[in-house]
């Protein structure tokens, strides 16, 4: 249940059919951690007044643990030549194929909104546009997303009738002949237990291997109103878990996460465990603000440190500082907080510079657990730029995070380090 709906709202029988969809992923890897389609949701949000929507969702995850996350049903899957390389198997991750062909056997669609993430994720939207060209073939097909904006030259070859960059909206609504409105996002009933939210858009940092500010200018809160009536969406939906989006939710927290935080205490809203896979910059972290999220349900706690060297933080956005870091940790400690884990970058085009495995030992001497986020190239920001040896950025496929990092620092480096984070996280434990 929740991953194919039905139409919800009460709209004429002759409105616009329009089907969302999720598509399924093929990489080496892929994992449940609070993924879900908030943009193309948003967008829908926008247009379920004048049209009836029904959702196929590739990627739901079967076995969930207590915080909504979980693996995805996966299988074998052919590697591309642009991985051929790679000492990994390759695979699908999400339904059977045959499933989506099926659903599209019993129903008809004017227009198809396809939702992309990562760049090297196409072949997934490649196969969902292959399905609906053969059986839905009066339909219009629409992708949109961050593979979309950062690639777009990319996205126009594989076939759909719209290639939406960025949040440049006008185009769909002249194509659907929809005049959207402002509303919440469309959330079917029953769809997750597992809800997403952005308070905020964009942030203040441009850091050098970041992809934030390709999408967004600088940063804005979003109006309180709309944040508390998306939560209470969420809540009333009986989400159990809720993980924020925001790439900067610390930012100017006396105008964004406290107002919302208060207000919603105020509410009596049910409680939920709030996550944060975005990461937090651990500069704006304070006793007083510490306090306030463990009190207010906050379960997780993801802190973006990527390195430990001086040199390196200051040239490549200077968003934290090993004091800044160590002292965000400990109010964190403070306040109660139990799972505080420190993302680490693996293979970045200057590890030499970066030193990952000192890194890991700080953040593990401060106390947190480490997550290794191996590097991919993000087209359009300087340290692209730099992975011309590694990678061919023309092809997305070689933006692959584990293709790039095995290319990087070689299989052998690259398991040792995991092994050593492996080790450092058992002596938390």
């Amino acid at each position: 249940m929740g991953h194919e709906t039905s139409p919800e709202y009460l709209t004429p029988s002759s409105a616009l059919q329009v089907l969302l969809v999720n598509p399924p992923i093929f990489d080496f890897t892929a994992f449940d951690f609070w993924l879900l389609p908030y943009g193309m949701l948003r967008v829908a949000g926008r247009m379920k007044h004048s049209c009836r929507i029904r959702m196929f969702d590739y990627l739901v995850s079967r076995k969930k643990d207590a915080w909504g996350r979980g693996p995805f049903e996966s299988a074998r899957a052919e590697k591309p030549k642009a991985l051929s390389d790679i000492p990994r198997r390759y695979r699908r991750f999400g339904r059977p194929r045959s499933e989506f062909r099926e659903f599209l056997r019993r129903h008809r669609f004017d227009a198809a909104l396809i939702q992309t993430m990562m760049t090297y994720w196409y072949p997934g939207v490649r196969e969902v546009i292959e399905d609906l060209r053969e059986l839905q073939p009066s339909a219009k097909i629409v992708i949109g997303g961050v593979y979309t904006t950062l690639c777009p030259s990319h996205a126009q070859s594989l076939g759909a009738d719209l290639v939406i960059e960025n949040d440049d909206l006008a185009p769909l609504w002249n194509l659907l002949s929809v005049e959207p409105e402002t509303g919440l996002p469309y959330w079917p009933a029953g769809y997750t237990d597992t809800g997403v939210l952005k308070l905020t858009e964009g942030c203040p940092f441009r850091c050098t291997y970041c992809s934030a500010p390709r999408f967004w200018q600088g940063f804005s809160a979003r109006p309180l109103r709309e944040c508390i009536d998306e939560f209470a969406q969420l809540t009333a939906s009986g989400a159990k878990n809720v993980a924020f989006y925001d790439d900067a939710l610390l930012f100017k927290p006396d105008q964004v996460l406290i107002p919302f935080l208060k207000a919603c205490e105020t509410a009596g809203r049910n409680p939920v465990s709030f996550h944060t896979p975005n990461a937090l910059n651990a500069r704006f972290v304070t006793t007083d603000l510490a306090e306030l999220m463990v009190r207010s349900g906050f379960s997780s706690f993801f802190l973006g440190l990527e390195s430990s060297v001086p040199g390196w933080q200051r040239e490549t956005g200077a968003k934290v500082d090993n004091q800044q870091f160590r002292k965000a940790v400990d109010a964190l400690g403070k306040a109660g907080a139990s799972a505080v884990v420190t993302y680490v970058i693996v293979g970045h085009p200057d590890s030499e510079d970066q030193e990952p495995e000192l890194a890991m030992r700080f953040a593990h001497s401060c106390g947190t657990r480490i997550l290794l986020s191996e590097y991919s190239p993000v087209p359009g920001t300087p340290d692209a730029l730099k992975c011309g040896p590694w990678a061919d950025l023309n092809e997305p496929l070689s933006h692959n995070k584990t293709a790039f990092a095995i290319r990087r620092l070689g299989p052998d480096y690259l398991n040792r380090l995991k092994d050593l984070c492996r080790s450092l996280n058992a002596e938390l434990v």
